[in-house]
């Protein structure tokens, strides 16, 4: 097994000298090639112009597209560099063409973003919405999938990891439903790119979309869209400009071939190429030796935290992990993560809104989302369960 050098890429990470930080499904901290990268492009931004550093710098943007294709197991045509994740799942879900009658198959620990622009389109034009149940683990119940599969389904959408906990929804085994069926498969891959491996192949599906902020651990405003040929002819994008499309007559254009139809002239060139560096130190890490990482110390921080009185467990599913939701009895989720910022502690809360299908049938208003990475330790996991002893 490939082991992860902890001690290398905590020197390459200022922050783990100033906090334990575990809301890596918010923002992880990035390491210092990353922050270099950025900079670096920035600066000759301020000396020599926009466009100019922009044109000088075309190989490395242009790289990130390469690094991005083989992290997922793609083509560089198939790769669209965004402003966020939102934005890229939002472009891909709204170039679907809808009809009365259409129906999308989804899962209950939907992100809210996601559910709320399938409420908006069942509004606008008579969509149905209809949530798969889960199994007895809690996740996506695949047999009940197929069993709701007919003609009138467009669309199967699921976030690969919720927000709100460790489960892991089975992806792959979803991906073949979807190509069984012949429907369009969109995978929300916000928390699971960049802390396990995450191959389309595998998966099946037909579009993915993933942030830099999260485990890859690159630049805030940043994001990426996958779509796969087999469906991209068929999406034209809600809004195009003269990057997605060429203006070819006075009352005519053409919208471009590949993915970055769903791009537009303006980006964030900087970020960019920050972000084509964070997956750069992935994949040289390794995405099997981070998983293998990640587990061990989420695996360790459950086991810990169901040792202390009065902290309760609230992941899900057959596979884990690194997310671990919990609650403390008798205190509100935002008021400990308040008091764990406090120590230099980083955790995040989760709140009925954020997954409104799931903590609503499961009774929780909110849970503390603690959030591990490969550069996290053993004493950053005491750290957190001694805080959570103190009165």
């Amino acid at each position: 097994m490939v082991r992860i050098d902890v001690e290398r890429v905590r020197e390459d990470t200022a922050g783990c000298e100033r906090v334990a930080h575990l809301n890596n499904a918010g923002a992880a901290l990035p390491p210092r090639p990353v922050v270099d990268a950025v900079v670096e492009h920035l600066r000759l931004e301020e000396e020599i112009g926009g466009y100019e550093a922009a044109a000088a710098r075309a190989e490395r943007i242009e790289h990130t597209y390469d690094a991005l294709a083989r992290l997922v197991g793609a083509a560089r045509e198939d790769i669209a560099v965004m402003e966020n994740a939102t934005r890229a799942w939002d472009l891909a879900f709204y170039s679907l063409p809808w009809s009365a009658g259409d129906r999308i198959l989804t899962a209950r620990a939907e992100y809210a973003s996601n559910a709320i622009a399938f409420l908006q389109t069942a509004r606008r034009h008579g969509v149905q919405v209809d949530v798969v149940p889960d199994d007895e683990h809690g996740q996506l119940d695949v047999d009940a999938l197929r069993r709701m599969v007919d003609d009138r389904v467009k669309l199967i959408a699921v976030t690969h990891v919720p927000t709100q906990g460790g489960l892991v929804n089975p992806a792959a085994e979803i991906g073949k439903v979807a190509r069984e069926a012949g429907v369009v498969y969109l995978l929300d891959a916000c928390q699971s790119v960049g802390q396990m491996p995450v191959d389309v192949r595998e998966i099946g599906c037909d579009l993915l979309t993933a942030p830099g902020r999260k485990f890859l651990r690159g630049p805030r405003g940043t994001g990426f869209l996958y779509c796969s040929p087999r469906v991209r002819a068929q999406l034209e994008p809600p809004f195009l400009d003269l990057h997605a499309a060429e203006w070819t007559s006075g009352d005519s254009y053409r919208v471009r071939e590949d993915a970055r139809r769903f791009e537009s002239w303006e980006t964030f060139f900087a970020g960019k190429i920050g972000l084509g560096v964070a997956v750069d130190y992935a994949l040289d890490l390794g995405l099997d030796a981070i998983e293998d990482r990640v587990t061990l110390l989420a695996d360790a921080l459950r086991h810990r935290l169901s040792a202390l009185p009065g902290v309760r467990l609230h992941d899900r599913g057959v596979r884990q992990c690194g997310i671990v939701a919990f609650t403390v009895d008798g205190h509100d989720s935002h008021r400990v993560a308040e008091e764990l910022r406090g120590q230099r502690i980083n955790v995040s809360v989760s709140v009925a809104g954020s997954a409104r299908w799931d903590f609503d049938a499961r009774g929780l208003e909110s849970v503390v989302r603690a959030s591990v990475h490969y550069y996290n330790t053993d004493g950053e996991i005491d750290r957190l369960c001694a805080a959570l002893l103190r009165p």
